[in-house]
């Protein structure tokens, strides 16, 4: 049996796509080298690794196993390429990262422009997911780090405080609500929307509490970010759910009324979740305790 590390990152990469194509787009072959890595491997075990369905793949039993060690390897991989990497310029390195959408455009950008400035060595594959989807990426070893509301059930992971990342309704300035400082969800869901795309983190949230009250929002148009999201209420489109950061940021030269949700589910607190930062490749662990450093400590680089 003669696996190399790159049938073990391809085979990964396709079991998590649940596809060859997303698999060998992953691994940055084409599908056919792609698929002819795989069958090289099912030929050299004497069984499949794979199931083909009609939406994909699925691992078979020994894919499963396979899976579970090639996991292993290449995490051990990544601790070597870290711990060797103090001594020369010659490895690279890089995090496994997944965060929703707030995350990942209100509070990650600046952070990690500071640390891959200190690190030009490392990497990040960076994606955004909801919240408890993160929570089990985590608990399956898909990701090395994680950011998630800490109203996700995170039992088992280690999770330290990130950023306060509290939810706010916008609406333009003359808005009949304009004047209110708190308002619940029950109070607005009638009202007429401006949203992010149904596959955003934020938005699945979202639904799921509309939904808890039996409710559906109007939509009157989506848009990619917080930004425009907040362009489109100024202009008097409807009304929209944004981070507490952006509303700021978007109220300084828009014209635009906020007020804060009073639902428990939108105080929120972001936390930079592992599994356990003792096993943690070295890279890893040096990016979540950049994250974690108080603001005035993560633009100085550790000794």
């Amino acid at each position: 049996m003669r696996f190399d590390l790159t049938d073990l990152r391809l085979f990964l990469n396709v079991v998590e796509a649940g596809s060859l194509t997303g698999g060998a787009g992953r691994s940055h072959m084409t599908l056919a080298s792609a698929s002819q890595r795989v069958r090289g491997m099912e030929d050299a075990l004497g069984t499949p690794l794979l199931t083909r369905h009609a939406q994909g793949v699925r691992a078979t039993e020994a894919g499963r196993t396979l899976l579970h060690h090639a996991r292993v390897v290449l995490q051990q991989m990544e601790r070597l390429r870290g711990e060797l990497g103090e001594y020369g310029q010659g490895l690279k390195g890089h995090v496994r990262f997944m965060c929703g959408t707030s995350a990942l455009t209100e509070h990650l950008p600046e952070v990690l422009s500071r640390f891959l400035a200190q690190h030009p060595r490392i990497s990040v594959d960076l994606e955004e997911r909801a919240s408890p989807d993160t929570v089990e990426a985590l608990r399956a070893g898909l990701c090395d780090i994680g950011i998630v509301s800490d109203a996700i059930d995170s039992e088992g992971l280690e999770c330290h405080t990130f950023r306060r990342d509290d939810l706010v309704l916008v609406m333009p300035r003359g808005h009949a609500l304009a004047g209110r400082r708190r308002l619940t969800l029950a109070e607005v869901v009638d009202n007429e929307f401006v949203g992010l795309p149904a596959d955003s983190a934020l938005q699945q949230l979202i639904t799921q509490h509309v939904r808890a009250l039996g409710k559906h929002l109007a939509y009157r148009v989506r848009v990619r970010n917080f930004e425009a999201v907040c362009r489109m209420v100024e202009y008097g489109i409807g009304v929209g759910i944004v981070p507490q950061t952006a509303a700021e940021r978007c109220a300084r030269s828009m014209k635009i009324a906020r007020a804060s949700l009073a639902d428990k589910w939108a105080e929120r607190t972001l936390m930079a979740c592992v599994r356990s930062s003792e096993d943690l490749p070295l890279n890893a662990r040096r990016m979540l305790e950049h994250l974690i450093a108080p603001p005035e400590d993560a633009t100085t680089p550790k000794k």
